[in-house]
């Protein structure tokens, strides 16, 4: 999915190009206007005329005769589209044709914002609109390099660039950085503090410091990726005059297979030799019989910890875990700094499920964040794919988010659906309850309306998970085990007594099993 967001006044600038082999070749002008005259539905009109000769009628009525031109501003043409979805689709599949026409009409510096329409929560035939301008940033890049090294004594020789497919002139070498998985989108939590934390520090002195190489390791969408993103692109930011270079382990054993193929073994080597900040994603996939692809990364590290360059690896699995490598390539992963990332708690989801939305300017209520931090525990990844499920759910279909919705689309789309219950899950339900913050049933006091919902978090906690009662009062304000085998009797008694505890405890219950 491509977001586009264009900061004002400045250059329109296409991050993402999609062509099509049919295209018919539209004119661009070479000078810009002086001035934008034109009334905005003759602008559009012309634009329609040449991509109506450019797509098929069933594309052309299906995506664009719903567009509406609103207005320009100077050189910006603004357009609505009927929903989110909407706008994504015409800026993943036609953005090629609409840089091209809009830049025809308006000149050069051409842009195009859109109108989507959203819907109120509360009264969906009352419909509002949500501007979305074009994204203007702009692709993270290397400057151009000269690799230093002469391997046959030839001063003229030109070793190749991997990365560059064959017949395509080379200018720089690719930083393959995506330019959205930056530090400000990562949300630092318990769970990822110290990798992250390691990560800036490498990224103010690439290189530098004791963390060299910095292995990351963690399961699967708990953000390592994201990571090592974050530290290129703010090493780029700190230092625009170094080589910095993101590729999958995959990516390298391919070019490596493609190296000797051609036998160009050694450029292949030296190539990422002259490099000045390398991050190599997910190494396992090197593991087992690569012996060859190995020994080529071996005299990579080898050359980066020589030269004080920076190394930054990821794996699934932490130094002493993985199998598969050679014992002196092993060692060496240890040699800086290994920090895992682990599961985030309830509070760091929230907070990613918020960022997420912000970033695609879009809202969720409340209580369809929490329901789906609650209920996805496993992943960011999974708790991404039920959002952008609910998301085209409610778009596609004018339905309003819901919590009914939420469950709907996490029972139909999302694998992990039926967890077990948690401590801080039974936590979270019972403090909304009682509308008390968790913080408050952790401490010492002793009043009324705080005990009751602590002693009823450890009756729940000891009906639904399989803790012991040490570990049970350590979560409720560090109390023993006497303590919570206590409470545990206390609420059953009154819930077999109490018909007002027997209402908490049944209502308290429903909502954990929603």
């Amino acid at each position: 999915m491509f977001i586009f967001v264009e900061p004002k006044n400045e250059q329109f600038h296409i991050v993402n190009s999609f062509t099509k082999s049919n295209l018919k070749k539209i004119p661009v002008p070479k000078m810009m206007m002086s001035k934008i005259t034109k009334d905005y539905k003759t602008v559009w009109d012309n634009c329609l005329a040449i991509i109506r000769d450019n797509i098929d009628d069933q594309s052309f009525s299906t995506w664009f005769e719903p567009i509406i031109p609103v207005g320009i501003d100077k050189s910006t043409l603004i357009i609505q589209v009927p929903s989110q979805f909407f706008y994504e689709w015409l800026e993943e599949h036609y953005v090629n044709i609409l840089r091209k026409v809009i830049r025809k009409e308006l000149g050069p510096t051409g842009k195009l914002q859109y109108k989507v329409v959203i819907e109120k929560q509360e009264e969906v035939q009352n419909n509002k609109t949500m501007n979305l301008p074009s994204n203007n940033r702009t692709a993270v890049s290397n400057p151009a390099t000269k690799i230093p090294i002469d391997v046959y004594n030839s001063p003229n020789r030109e070793i190749p660039d991997p990365f560059i497919l064959p017949g395509l002139k080379k200018h720089k070498i690719p930083s393959n950085l995506v330019d959205s998985l930056n530090f400000d989108n990562y949300v630092e939590g318990d769970c990822n503090r110290l990798a992250r934390t390691a990560g800036w520090a490498v990224a103010k002195n690439p290189g530098k410091t004791a963390f060299n190489p910095l292995f990351v390791y963690s399961e699967v969408g708990l953000g390592k990726t994201h990571l090592a993103h974050a530290i290129g692109l703010q090493t780029k930011v700190n230092f625009p005059e170094k080589t910095v270079v993101y590729v999958n382990s995959d990516l390298f054993y391919q070019q490596f297979i493609e190296a000797v193929k051609n036998n160009n073994r050694n450029d292949f080597i030296l190539f990422y030799q002259s490099i000045d900040v390398l991050i190599i994603d997910d190494i396992q996939f090197l593991a087992g019989g690569k012996v060859a692809t190995q020994e080529a990364f071996f005299h990579i590290f080898n050359h980066f910890h020589q030269k004080g360059k920076q190394l930054i690896i990821t794996a699934d699995k932490s130094p002493v875990e993985i199998s598969g490598f050679e014992p002196r390539l092993l060692s060496r992963f240890k040699w800086g700094l290994t920090a895992d990332l682990t599961v985030p708690d309830l509070e760091t989801r929230i907070a990613i499920l918020r960022k997420k939305l912000e970033n695609n300017g879009v809202e969720f209520p409340p209580e369809v964040i929490d329901y789906l931090a609650l209920r996805i525990t496993s992943n960011t990844r999974e708790l991404e794919g039920a959002m952008i499920a609910i998301l085209a759910q409610a778009s596609l279909n004018n339905k309003m988010i819901t919590i009914d919705l939420a469950k709907e689309m996490i029972d139909k789309y999302v694998k992990s659906t039926a967890k077990e219950i948690s401590i801080e899950y039974i936590q979270k339900v019972v403090c909304d309850y009682f509308k008390i913050s968790v913080d408050k049933i952790n401490t010492n006091k002793r009043e009324r309306d705080i005990v009751q919902p602590r002693q009823i978090c450890m009756y729940f906690a000891k009906k639904y998970t399989k803790l012991p009662l040490v570990t049970i009062g350590t979560y409720c304000g560090d109390r023993d085990h006497a303590t919570v085998l206590h409470a545990c009797r206390t609420i059953s008694n009154l819930y077999e007594t109490d018909k007002k505890m027997k209402v908490y405890i049944d209502e308290i219950e429903k909502k954990m099993k929603i």
